[in-house]
């Protein structure tokens, strides 16, 4: 599920005010203490972002999408040529039925409930091992980027950061210059151009929330019969 993401700036930002609320101490000469500076303002600005587009726009994310591709698409071509040796099973049964014998039906008909579940349980097998995949990689970009939003929205003025990805989305309407995911993306891709060797992501700060984990487009599977 997808979650809001709320920087920590507004506590920053009223610890700043009390530290320009206390007063400078008297000069040694006795002269009157400076005047205190001015209360730094919270920032109160609100944006949105689709994270899950701006995953899959970085270099990262596209990159990451093709090794996949690359790495899974033998299984599921292999997956797909007995799905389709199955319904040709199933096709002849049905065609053939009128003149088979009762034993050779019986026979051909448990060689595809056969060949069906272990289709099922090896096409299983294909979506769990993405899955993994998919997750230890857009976790790795995900907490990369959290980065990259936190310090645009810390130079920005922003108090939060909404994540409009999600379908379900409580957010019924934004203004389109409230959109930030293009300045995500470009950003991202300066500091971590795809491809480059780069040192390991600090830890995003506690109060910040990781984005959700988004799946690049994936071979679609075998459909279950």
């Amino acid at each position: 599920m997808n979650k809001k993401v709320v920087f920590p700036v507004l506590a920053l930002s009223m610890a700043a005010v009390a530290a320009a609320q206390t007063a400078a101490p008297p000069t040694a000469g006795g002269a009157p203490a400076a005047k205190p500076a001015a209360p730094a303002v919270a920032p109160t600005r609100i944006a949105i972002i689709n994270i899950q587009q701006a995953i899959l726009a970085t270099g990262d994310g596209k990159k990451a999408s093709a090794e996949l591709q690359a790495k899974f698409n033998p299984r599921k071509s292999t997956l797909e040529k007995r799905n389709s040796d199955i319904q040709q099973m199933e096709d002849q049964l049905r065609k053939g039925s009128a003149t088979m014998s009762e034993e050779a039906k019986a026979r051909m008909t448990r060689d595809i409930e056969t060949n069906q579940k272990s289709l099922q349980r090896d096409a299983q097998d294909l979506n769990d091992d993405v899955d993994q995949e998919n997750g230890k990689l857009m976790n790795e970009i995900g907490t990369k980027m959290m980065q990259v939003i936190e310090q645009y929205a810390t130079q920005n003025a922003y108090a939060v950061v909404l994540d409009v990805s999600n379908q379900q989305s409580p957010i019924l309407w934004a203004s389109a210059s409230t959109e930030i995911t293009g300045d995500i993306v470009r950003l991202y891709d300066q500091a971590h151009p795809a491809g480059s060797a780069s040192a390991p992501a600090a830890p995003a700060a506690p109060t910040a929330r990781p984005p959700a984990v988004v799946k690049p487009p994936a071979a679609p599977v075998v459909k279950k019969q």
